[in-house]
């Protein structure tokens, strides 16, 4: 009879358990990425009246008789389903859609958590804004003008330098990709105003010296009268400055001293060949069809030869051969002018955006972007083996398996959201389920315990 008093008690502690995981759920209805909780419950020993017999020849086989000596707590699981997306618009949000957890560290000590309510702190790092703990992953560097993204490396605290300077760049390259019209007739020996205006293309754009100073490039486009399919190009930086500034445009290795160069066109209207007055020329398809330009730049340092200071650019034509972003020739109206060219002013850092790789993108006010860095995502084998470790934190325990960091989107880590929040997986229709439940788990053990209170003052009383 005392085994239905102690079973009766192990129900009524056990359910309280699971009522106290009910109600960490439900105060946790709102709590942002965070796991709702779920009690197994699972039989005690049973004690052995007389065991089981096997058949004989007269008889059949007998089955053990066993009582239970009540219930245990089989286990308290963290379910790690999904949670549903808010939007928030605020650009340091960050949510998870699929597995993975965002990496915190407070000194050496790693965290992990699914809770992307994030700010940048004074110093500009990416942090938890209850905890200060610092968000990890990778910050870009430049290395000879270009950025360099290393996600290999170790992991460190995400850094957004807001306000700080992206330095001038000199233009190094110019793109063309346009069409010369065949049926405009060459320019003969002293043009009129009136020819040059009809007969020629000009093309103008901004480029930049190392100074981030912005100088105008112009480049002019005229059909060569003796020689068929052949056109003049004449390169001029800063035309009409006083004095003259100073342009050559050679084929690489040929020592031309002019600022002239020369386009030979197949009869299919593909670039044939590129050549200036001073013999170099390139030909041959899927070859880039390239001038090298340099220009004086004014008030810079004389050379360490005590030459004027000259800034050198290629300008691209596009591939031989090719008719995609490349210069062409056909019977059709003169088209699109310089399509890119690579320098810009100097700028300073004044927003920034987060994709679905968790890469970072400063936005300058010179009008360039730069990747800034990347959020590193970590995962495990065994999630429901991490620990709680309070502030919506988790840390690797035995049984959750060392953490695999990586990009967003590879080895099972799923997509970041930026603007968004995981809000609680608690589904409040199943948590008032559960608890009706357990409260008549409850009720029911208590049951237990009055009728075997109530057998034993009868047996007490049995004496009278």
């Amino acid at each position: 009879m005392l085994r239905s008093l102690y079973a009766g008690v192990s129900g009524l502690q056990n359910h309280q358990v699971r009522m106290d995981v009910l109600g960490n759920n439900i105060s946790n209805v709102n709590t942002t990425g965070f796991k709702k909780g779920r009690v197994n419950f699972q039989d005690m020993l049973s004690q052995t009246m007389s065991g089981a017999a096997q058949p004989t020849n007269e008889i059949g086989g007998v089955n053990p008789k066993q009582v239970g000596l009540g219930m245990v707590i089989a286990s308290i699981d963290t379910i790690h389903t999904q949670g549903s997306l808010q939007t928030t618009g605020v650009m340091t949000d960050l949510a998870l859609q699929g597995n993975g957890f965002f990496i915190l560290k407070d000194g050496d000590k790693s965290f992990y958590t699914r809770n992307g309510a994030f700010t940048l702190d004074q110093q500009g790092f990416l942090v938890n804004p209850a905890n200060g703990q610092k968000v990890q992953g990778w910050n870009a560097r430049t290395v000879g003008g270009e950025t360099v993204l290393n996600t290999s490396a170790a992991l460190e605290d995400m850094v957004i330098p807001v306000g700080s300077k992206d330095p001038a760049f000199a233009t190094t390259e110019v793109k063309f990709a346009s069409n010369l019209d065949k049926r405009v007739e060459p320019l003969g020996a002293n043009p009129t105003e009136a020819e040059l205006n009809q007969r020629t293309w000009v093309t103008s754009f901004d480029i930049y010296d190392s100074f981030g100073r912005p100088h105008m490039l112009q480049v002019t486009f005229s059909r060569v009268e003796d020689i068929a399919n052949r056109w003049q190009v004449v390169v001029e930086v800063d035309p009409g400055a006083d004095p003259p500034t100073n342009t050559i445009a050679e084929i690489p290795g040929s020592g031309n001293a002019s600022n002239i160069f020369f386009l030979d066109f197949d009869n299919e209207g593909a670039l044939q060949s590129i050549l200036d007055a001073a013999g170099g020329e390139v030909i041959g398809d899927n070859i880039p069809a390239i001038a090298t330009v340099a220009f004086d730049v004014s008030e810079a340092d004389q050379t360490a030869e005590g030459g004027v200071y000259r800034q050198t650019f290629n300008l691209n034509l596009g591939e031989i051969g090719s008719y995609r972003n490349a210069v062409t020739q056909f019977g059709d109206l003169f088209s699109t002018k310089i399509i890119e060219q690579n320098g810009h002013s100097m700028g300073y850092l004044e927003t920034f955006k987060i994709d679905q790789q968790g890469v970072i993108t400063g936005v300058y006010s010179n009008g360039t972007n730069r990747t800034l860095g990347q959020i590193a995502l970590a995962h495990f084998t065994n999630p429901g083996g991490l620990e709680k470790a309070g502030e919506n934190d988790y840390v690797v325990s035995n049984n959750s398996g060392e953490a695999r960091t990586g990009t967003s989107g590879v080895e099972g880590r799923g997509r970041i959201i930026a603007g968004a929040l995981e809000m609680s997986n608690v589904d409040l229709a199943e948590q008032f389920t559960d608890m009706i439940v357990t409260q008549r788990g409850f009720q029911a053990n208590s049951r237990t315990i009055t009728t075997s209170d109530q057998m034993l003052q009868e047996l007490l009383t049995l004496k009278r």
